[in-house]
């Protein structure tokens, strides 16, 4: 059976490490780390998600302060105030929680962010400068798969991993960073998606495979060969008959892939809580003035 990659465990952690630090500089009488939101809508998923980042904020030791806005908000409301962000000396870091009203350009939004108070790392010069291994912000989720990998010293040079799933918060950032000179890093990548055919001929010789479609229990056991590293982004509501009326499923068969792989991550409890803690940490990096050295 597959040993555990424990997101609450190491998330847990790295949010002791960050309130130590926080604590040391509340101590010399400086102002402490501050991280905004941006809220437009009511979308449940979207309140939830927000909610989880001020009561992370308040546990590590942050400021944090939350903006909502109706979905009926304009485009020019929301860069108003994402300006008067930008311009907030005492604001470090800020994120707009997507998906933004149809009215909304997300890409104008996003580019309208200071790069360097973009701790969620979706501006394309925070990607850029990712792609050409420069110091920045890594988006959220892969920052928290490669620092749950490091943390487990899961061996990733000469690997081959397959990522399913392309897309520029999880898939694409992935392949650049598993194939980066570092660890972890040093991988021979495979980005698979919904349109290639025949997906298991690539699952079954990974060494490590890393999904992030959206598909509840998609990659089964006979997908993966013996040994594998099994990392589930995946996270989907799936109506069921219980009090609450759903429960969470991941893109992985938990218990078919658990009876094959040496390592996998359980849904819920293993990335989603990392991501949280990332977004955190490029909090304190944003703080600290740590990215944009070179």
């Amino acid at each position: 059976m597959a040993q555990i990659l424990d997101g609450l465990k190491v998330s847990g952690e790295i949010k002791q490490e960050i309130k130590a630090e926080v604590e040391k500089i509340k101590a010399s009488g400086k102002r402490i780390p501050h991280l905004s939101a941006i809220l437009v809508g009511n979308n449940g998923a979207s309140k939830a998600y927000v909610n989880s980042k001020v009561k992370d904020c308040a546990e590590v030791g942050f400021e944090s302060s939350l903006y909502k806005f109706p979905s009926t908000a304009s485009e020019a409301e929301l860069l108003e105030k994402i300006e008067e962000l930008n311009n907030d000396p005492n604001v470090d870091g800020f994120i707009v929680q997507l998906p933004l009203p149809k009215q909304m350009d997300q890409e104008k939004i996003i580019m309208a962010i200071n790069p360097k108070k973009d701790v969620d790392g979706f501006h394309p010069e925070n990607f850029g400068r990712m792609a050409l291994e420069m110091d920045t912000f890594l988006p959220a989720t892969p920052f928290g798969i490669l620092t749950l990998l490091e943390r487990y010293n899961i061996e990733t040079k000469g690997k081959h991993c397959v990522i399913i799933g392309r897309s520029r918060i999880v898939g694409r950032p992935m392949s650049i960073l598993m194939g980066r000179k570092d660890f972890p890093g040093n991988s021979t990548v495979t980005l698979t998606h919904s349109y290639t055919p025949h997906i298991e001929e690539f699952t079954k010789n990974a060494d490590i495979v890393i999904t992030a479609l959206g598909d509840p229990h998609f990659l089964k056991g006979e997908m993966i060969k013996d040994g594998a590293v099994v990392v589930d982004v995946g996270i989907t509501r799936v109506e069921d008959n219980s009090e609450k009326g759903y429960h969470l499923a991941g893109d992985v068969d938990f218990d078919s892939c658990a009876e094959k792989a040496s390592w996998i991550t359980p849904v819920p409890g293993g990335v989603g809580p990392m991501t949280r803690a990332m977004l955190m940490k490029n909090t304190l990096l944003a703080y600290k003035h740590t990215i944009y050295k070179d």
